[in-house]
């Protein structure tokens, strides 16, 4: 008998919660439903600067923020120098996004040849410099990346738009749209070159 009373008393207290109802429902812990917190820019009487946000402790950094490849988070190298490479492994996945992101965000200006003659361009936005010439194929993987994540005279900076990831993608289809202008016939395999002539 006590069992059927105690499960009784249980159903109808779980019950309470959630059914519609005038009455405002049983709580009995009403700390899991409405938790005590501040609110962002909210004021506080609890310390002593009377600011509810607290900045974050020193040394620490934000779960997924931690920057420790400085070549891959700046383009740079410890010494401040442009890192040459694309410090990313490339393959045509990578590229293929790369190009995508290229069309999105690039080709506007820079055409989706590189060409640097692109749709704004056309409607008398400054032109931006070819990436086929010998200056642009000369720079480091790393002033592509830069430029991208600072922008640079009229180029605004792309770091908010384009992850870090995608901008090294970028960089890798501006090498392959570069090599595709350059190209030589011994670049070609010899099986597909033959197949040419």
């Amino acid at each position: 008998m006590r069992i059927i009373l105690l499960t009784a008393v249980l159903v109808v207290i779980t019950a309470c919660q959630g059914q519609t109802s005038k009455e405002p429902p049983i709580h009995l812990n009403p700390n899991m439903d409405k938790m005590p917190k501040y609110k962002a820019q909210a004021e506080s009487q609890f310390f002593t600067d009377g600011a509810a946000m607290r900045p974050p402790a020193a040394g620490t950094v934000a779960e997924n923020d931690l920057r420790a490849d400085e070549a891959y988070y700046t383009g740079k190298n410890a010494d401040g120098q442009l890192i040459a490479a694309i410090p990313v492994p490339v393959n045509k996945d990578f590229m293929l996004r790369g190009q995508e992101r290229f069309n999105i965000y690039c080709a506007p200006c820079h055409a989706r040849t590189g060409e640097g003659n692109g749709i704004v361009v056309q409607r008398g936005f400054v032109q931006p410099p070819t990436f086929h010439s010998d200056v642009m194929r000369a720079n480091p993987a790393g002033h592509f990346f830069t430029v991208i994540s600072q922008g640079i005279r009229s180029m605004p900076t792309y770091k908010h738009q384009v992850p870090v990831t995608d901008r090294w993608a970028i960089v890798s289809y501006i090498r392959a749209l570069q090599r595709s202008q350059h190209a030589a016939s011994s670049d070609i395999p010899q099986e597909t070159l033959k197949e040419l002539r």
